[in-house]
């Protein structure tokens, strides 16, 4: 499925391209034509998948699984705990200066993108030839990249990141990270300000940036303040004018059938089988196949936890259990040999929880069924849960949608969608229930569940004991398999009313965790919602590592939260490079 914008990019621009003499500044003026600032706006958005194996590695994804996910109580690290080791500590909120998926974050989105779109914004004033409306728009698309990279490294870092305009590229390792409040945010609102006001409402070529992609990352930017009232205009100018709809199901936004379909606002396009490892996949998911023999792919990591599953507990009404989701755990095979008998829970369960997650007894795509612990690395270690399935593709699209070549056999060509009418919508609710417009609250977190109860998982499991893999071998465990009913007790309802604004955002705050289950977002909105309660982030994650023991005894056991670790470390590597003028984040 991939584009041809993507495949300029990965002929164009390699991992070595900041090393390359044409970006020397004895051989600049070769890039001063149109075709040749293309060719370096090509490579600023390569960068944009969020990774540059092997100069960087998965700790740079723009999925941000380990920073906004595996630090929340969405999802655990997985696998077991001598593999990758960096990212136990950002699990446990224990993170070392010297930690390297920091380190690669920083060196991504700094180091190499926001570089790499000053490159292109210099040339631009340095190419006459170019017509004022080309070198505009040009600029915007720049300015775009700029803005997204650095909010990429806002969301991780905070406030302490170096502000590197166009004209500092020859001093930059001179400009401190020590920015007055607000002045990280005021960046980057420039930058989409005059992307959204100058780049065209749609695109001929898939992944390259439009008004509406500037205007969505703005207003999420603004979210992360919570400026609902910034955030509002641009947010209803996207809904009124943008001409997105929801996609018909909802995991249509997570098949690579379905890449960049009608709610698809920015979408990183990947790429698999043009260059050797398939490089131009999302690289920063390399390690998150499942773990199962029959799969052979690796690495198991990105484990959904108990937690998350629990959060998918409905009542009667097919509504969420707000107050007591976690007093007790959906049933689950911790501990159960995938020989022993083990029948899934039946609770009335949200039915996007067999699109988040893999349960043992259920169908797992089309690719059989998940055998409980024989798929997982280490169950007591990594839980009970499979890698997420919404980074994941099909049996049927193996090798054509999939890498042939590496050994991280889980790449794929399933986009990454980084704004969406989904998220547009949700924001919506969440600026309405701040303002006490209840109606309108409603009438947007009730779009998305309609379209959540549109698909369920179908084929109800009827074997229990699942120690031999080759029920998994071609169409076998089909027979074991009734495909006329759901796999499982699915029920979800809309809200009738909210009595107050405190009832709409618990529900609205709700929806955006079910619905942005596993996608890198969960750490980021506990902070920003900690702005408007103070403490609620501290006390949800550590009442999570403590019911997580129950499943998981020991990766969350003595596991606090304290105020430095809403963000990360400054790589102690930048601080080494540039003494006395970048400064560590607070506590560490």
């Amino acid at each position: 499925m991939a584009s041809v914008f993507l495949m300029a990019i990965s002929f164009s621009c390699a991992d070595s391209f900041l090393d390359k003499k044409p970006l020397g500044s004895t051989s600049e003026d070769v890039f001063y034509s149109e075709k040749g600032v293309n060719a370096l706006l090509t490579g600023a958005y390569s960068m944009v998948k969020g990774s540059a194996l092997w100069s960087v590695s998965w700790g740079a994804s723009i999925t941000n699984w380990t920073y906004g996910s595996v630090a929340s109580d969405d999802a655990g690290k997985g696998s077991y705990i001598g593999d990758q080791i960096p990212v136990n500590e950002i699990e446990q909120w224990n993170m070392s200066t010297t930690n390297n998926y920091p380190a690669d974050k920083w060196l991504l989105n700094i180091g190499m993108g926001v570089n790499r779109c000053n490159i292109v914004l210099n040339v631009i004033t340095k190419t006459p030839t170019l017509a004022a409306a080309t070198a505009t728009e040009l600029q915007a698309e720049a300015r775009f990249l700029r803005g997204l990279y650095y909010f990429e490294s806002w969301l991780v870092f905070g406030d302490k990141i170096p502000l590197i305009p166009e004209d500092k590229v020859d001093v930059a390792n001179t400009i401190s990270n020590d920015n007055p409040a607000g002045a990280v945010l005021k960046f980057i609102e420039d930058d989409l300000a005059f992307a959204a006001a100058n780049l065209p409402a749609k695109q001929s070529q898939p992944g390259r940036a439009t008004k509406w992609a500037a205007k969505a990352l703005a207003a999420r930017a603004y979210m992360q303040v919570l400026d609902y009232a910034s955030a509002k205009p641009l947010l209803d100018d996207i809904i009124t004018n943008g001409g997105f709809t929801l996609a018909d199901k909802f995991f249509d936004n997570f098949r690579i059938a379905k890449n960049n379909n009608s709610e698809s606002i920015f979408e990183i396009q990947r790429n698999v089988n043009d260059i050797n490892e398939s490089l131009n996949g999302e690289m920063g998911i390399g390690l998150n196949a499942p773990y199962a023999p029959e799969l052979g792919m690796c690495c198991g990591f990105h484990q959904p936890t108990q937690n998350l599953a629990n959060a998918f507990k409905v009542d009667a009404a097919g509504l969420p259990l707000f107050d007591t989701f976690n007093n007790t755990d959906l049933k689950n095979d911790a501990g159960i040999a995938s020989g022993d008998e083990f029948i899934p829970a039946t609770d009335l369960l949200d039915p996007r929880i067999d699109f988040t997650m893999g349960r043992r007894g259920l169908p797992y795509m089309d690719w059989g069924i998940m055998r409980g612990s024989d798929w997982i690395r280490d169950q007591a270690w990594g839980g009970p849960y499979v890698t997420v399935e919404k980074t994941f593709f099909y049996k049927a699209e193996r090798n054509s949608l999939s890498t042939t070549t590496g050994w991280q056999t889980g790449i794929n060509a399933n986009n990454f969608r980084y704004l969406r009418l989904g998220h547009i919508l949700l924001w919506r609710a969440e600026v309405a229930a701040s303002e006490g417009d209840l109606a309108t609250a409603l009438n947007y977190v009730n779009q998305i569940r309609t379209r959540a109860g549109k698909e369920v998982v179908m084929g109800k499991v009827n074997l229990y004991k699942l120690g031999d893999k080759s029920i998994n071998d071609g169409d076998t465990w089909k027979q074991y398999v009734d495909f006329t009913v759901p796999a499982a007790n699915y029920k979800i309802g809309t809200y009738t009313a909210f009595a107050n604004k405190d009832e709409a955002m618990r529900a609205v705050q709700w929806e955006q965790r079910l619905e942005f289950a596993t996608e890198g977002m969960r750490f980021f909105d506990l902070r920003r919602w900690d702005k408007a309660k103070p403490g609620s982030m501290k006390a949800t994650l550590e009442a999570f590592a403590a019911a997580d023991q129950r499943v998981r005894p020991l990766v969350m056991k003595g596991a606090t939260f304290d105020e430095k670790d809403k963000y990360q470390p400054i790589p102690q590597v930048q601080l080494d490079l540039e003494p006395g003028v970048l400064k560590q984040n607070t506590g560490y």
